[in-house]
């Protein structure tokens, strides 16, 4: 914006403001939309990760008990939502989505990208790797979504743009190829702005940019499966989770956070003392490995602890009635100081200035799901945990706690009622402008 490739976007942010709000954990596409269309993090509503497996076998039935959004899997992401948490699309019946992968409440005819004929595009593109058909889909959507707007005039629209996605993956976030997929969504907002002027609705209506998730160049690749198969481990992992037998299940997100469940013929979660005894040298030597950033240990629904490679020591964060609080054990892992009694605004302003911006929220939010790793690991910020089975070759990645991962632009057309900190504030900041209640429960707080 500042060297005025991106015209559209600075005039938004003249008009209204830029701000650098907190994604949630993982932060990886799929579940971090569930902030964006429900107000909600998404593990204690089902959304664990890009992949994870199901310990009671009642939701994943298919042998090897494990959920993969990448693929054919993806049409389950919303049957695997909790059914008590109410989309935008349902709460909006005028809506549009376009490439949202969750799309519980949305018509069919309200869908954009959604037929068959998309659908085999965007697979094809996706398994290919190929990276500049991307940015031909984004260029397509674009099309269809201005028409559909200036045709049906929804009162609400969310459409996701990958191509910064997959272009930073394969050529990194610095790439020309990046900045030829912002060019696509600056000029939609140019389009559209111009659209809303002439037709005298511009100065009503409410127009945000918004990521899900950061990018981080990667200097190597920990090949998690591999390790643990090495220590003696029998593993199960996509693409290859139809195994009869296993030890452990490893679940990548993103791919630089991963879930370890352990155990595997238990169908109930057991927190980290009732695993200890038989799993603590595994989680020691985890700590060596240069991939490894954090482990989190969940003791209970409210208790983690938290440790940290080489001589950062380990932590216990509590999440209670009587707040979040972070007390050092043998170090201070997240580098914040002992805290204590914080609500999440507190949390947040303790933590926003640290490489793990929002931890403490984010981390007992995914801890305490049901769904969640009986040990979660998030990567060094320039490792990730995958090294094979990639369409696209990963030369930058995401996923992990770290604050290049963690921190995304919000860029509004009209200056906010208060400062946005996180994005799952989005969800009830929208419903205030539509003037509809928001649901009782939520994890966000309108900023308009």
């Amino acid at each position: 914006m500042d060297a005025g490739d991106l015209p559209a976007l600075a005039s938004l942010r003249t008009d209204g403001g830029a701000y650098e709000v907190t994604t949630c954990a993982p932060s990886v596409t799929g579940p971090a939309y569930a902030p964006f269309l429900l107000g909600r993090y998404p593990a204690p509503i089902g959304l664990p990760g890009l992949r994870w497996y199901d310990r009671s076998r009642k939701t994943c039935r298919m042998p090897g008990n494990s959920r993969s959004y990448v693929g054919f899997e993806m049409r389950h992401l919303d049957d695997d939502l909790e059914s008590d948490s109410p989309t935008i699309y349902e709460m909006v019946p005028s809506s549009l989505g376009a490439l949202s992968v969750i799309t519980r409440g949305l018509p069919a005819r309200s869908r954009i990208g959604y037929g068959a004929g998309s659908k085999i595009r965007t697979g094809l593109t996706h398994f290919r790797g190929n990276v500049r058909g991307w940015l031909d889909i984004d260029r397509s959507i674009a099309r269809e979504l201005r028409g559909r707007i200036t045709r049906d005039h929804p009162d609400f629209v969310f459409a996701a743009f990958t191509g910064a996605d997959k272009t930073s993956h394969a050529a990194g976030h610095e790439s020309p190829l990046v900045l030829d997929s912002l060019r696509i969504v600056d000029s939609l907002v140019g389009e559209l702005r111009s659209d809303l002027e002439s037709h005298g609705t511009w100065d009503r209506t409410h127009l945000w940019v918004v990521s899900d998730h950061g990018h981080v160049q990667l200097k190597d690749h920990e090949d998690l499966v591999r390790v643990l198969s090495d220590w003696g481990y029998r593993v199960r992992a996509h693409p290859w989770v139809y195994t009869s037998r296993g030890d452990v299940a490893a679940m990548v997100s993103g791919n630089a956070l991963a879930h370890l469940y352990l155990d595997l013929e238990s169908r109930e979660r057991r927190w980290w003392r009732a695993l200890a005894l038989k799993w603590e040298p595994a989680v020691q030597q985890l700590l060596t490995r240069d991939s490894v950033d954090l482990v989190l240990l969940p003791h209970s629904t409210g208790t983690v602890e938290i440790r940290a490679r080489g001589s950062r020591g380990a932590a216990i964060l509590q999440a209670d009635e009587a707040g979040y609080s972070y007390r050092p054990r043998s170090g201070d892992p997240l580098g914040i100081g002992e805290l204590a009694g914080l609500d999440r605004d507190e949390a947040y302003d303790a933590t926003m200035n640290s490489d793990y911006p929002d931890a403490l929220v984010q981390i007992a939010a995914l801890c305490s799901a049901e769904r969640s790793g009986d040990v979660i690991l998030s990567a060094t910020r320039d490792w990730d945990f995958r090294a094979r089975y990639e369409p696209i070759p990963h030369v930058s990645s995401h996923g992990a706690l770290h604050r290049d991962h963690m921190l995304v632009p919000l860029i509004l057309n009209r200056p906010p009622r208060l400062p946005p900190r996180r994005t799952v504030d989005v969800f009830p900041s929208a419903l205030a402008a539509l003037g509809i209640a928001a649901p009782r429960v939520l994890d966000g707080r309108s900023f308009v």
